[in-house]
């Protein structure tokens, strides 16, 4: 399924509701959960284990605002107790490159970051 657009936005006029998805998909733990779906549908709780050190609250705000954003389906499955699982959307699947792009590069990249803050606070 394709997406059907009907305009481009402009990241750099400040009336524009791209900044509003840039923040959004610039979000830490949105880059790890688009990174952890892309193995296919997960339920809350092996989202959390797998990213590690978010909390309940702030996933599921993040979880709600992906489902509202499109990127994210949430499915209810009526079981006793009821199942609820998280899958990429359509629109999900083509964030998942530039996503897995700029994760790769800050896990090649972090060393030298650190190096380079590092010296500064000594020459500071």
């Amino acid at each position: 399924m394709s997406v059907k657009v009907s305009w481009e936005g402009d990241a750099f006029d400040p009336e524009c509701p791209t900044r509003v998805v840039l923040d959004r998909v610039g979000d830490k733990w949105t880059v790890l959960i688009i990174e952890i779906l892309d193995g296919g549908p997960k339920r809350f709780s092996e989202i959390r284990t797998a990213i590690g050190g978010i909390t309940p609250k702030v996933l599921t705000s993040t979880l709600r605002s992906l489902v509202a954003d499109g990127l994210v389906t949430r499915e209810v499955f009526a079981e006793v107790p009821p199942r609820v699982e998280y899958a990429l959307t359509d629109l999900g699947r083509s964030l998942q490159g530039p996503v897995a792009a700029l994760r790769r590069w800050a896990e090649l990249n972090v060393a030298a970051i650190e190096d380079s803050r590092d010296r500064q606070l000594l020459s500071s």
